[in-house]
């Protein structure tokens, strides 16, 4: 029998043994050098230069729940970038917006979405909500010392859950700790902001559309007080990433859609710079 090599045209014998319906754990046995955890930096002085995203926020409603990010990279006092894109699906029903250092983040997105893809091929059923969370976590503990070289990333994990029938929200911390969150959250250089807002605008009653809006006010308030969060940018017509997820799955609102939330929230403000304001008591 030949060997499996590359020069014959045949897959290693590892990929074709039953094994771990992880990804990861198959990863970190034939390549773990491709772990973003695993990789030793060159040593270097004084803060590492990198771009970072910054502001995500969600809010669940009846139906599910949203989640939306800024579209601003900085890189130290500099915007590296003014589009980018920090909220992805992870699977039909769950998504995750990453903060931090955005090159590691959008690649531990893409292993994210192995990992719950490959836990569907070999079990022939997805993972839990629950467990979906859980897989996340363990990703980021395995990130601590990059984390600790100030290459940090800071998900924020929402979905549907098909068990209990509602939107959940899942925020973490560098060491892979997990909380789930009630009625909203947010993460990011912007979030004491995001969350005062939402604080005061969340109603347990949300339509989906009031909870799109909650977030963009959300957003704009994170913006108005950090220099690192992108507000609705109208002159190139750059938004917030607004997504929705239901029992009908993950749905991203298109340029048309969030840009009426935006026009519309913008409009609102040019009368109350601060955004709606509490009823009184």
């Amino acid at each position: 029998m030949e060997a499996n090599t590359p020069s014959t045209g045949r897959l290693p014998a590892a990929f074709l043994t039953p094994g771990s319906s992880s990804f990861m754990d198959f990863l970190g046995q034939q390549a773990p050098e491709l772990l973003p955890g695993k990789r030793s930096l060159p040593p270097v002085q004084g803060v590492i230069e990198a771009p970072h995203g910054t502001t995500i926020v969600a809010v669940s409603f009846p139906g599910g729940v949203v989640l939306a990010g800024d579209r601003r990279a900085t890189m130290g006092n500099v915007i590296a970038q003014r589009d980018m894109e920090k909220v992805f699906p992870t699977d039909e029903y769950s998504a995750v917006g990453m903060a931090g250092t955005a090159g590691l983040a959008i690649e531990m997105v893409k292993l994210f979405q192995l990992e719950l893809e490959h836990f569907e091929k070999v079990e022939g059923a997805q993972l839990s909500l629950e467990g979906k969370a859980n897989r996340l976590s363990t990703m980021i503990r395995s990130n601590l010392g990059m984390a600790m070289q100030g290459l940090a990333v800071v998900p924020l994990f929402a979905g549907y859950d098909l068990e209990r029938e509602t939107g959940r929200i899942f925020s973490y911390d560098v060491t892979g700790g997990r909380s789930e969150e009630r009625g909203f959250a947010a993460t990011g250089s912007g979030s004491v902001f995001a969350r005062s807002a939402l604080k005061k605008l969340l109603r347990e009653d949300f339509t989906e559309q009031e909870a799109a809006t909650a977030v963009v006010q959300a957003l704009y308030d994170a913006a108005d007080d950090d220099s690192a969060t992108g507000g609705p940018d109208l002159a190139r017509r750059i938004y917030p990433i607004v997504t929705v997820i239901t029992e009908e799955g993950f749905k991203k609102l298109t340029e048309a859609e969030v840009s009426e939330i935006v026009r519309a929230v913008h409009e609102r403000r040019l009368d109350q710079p601060d955004g709606p304001r509490a009823a009184l008591l």
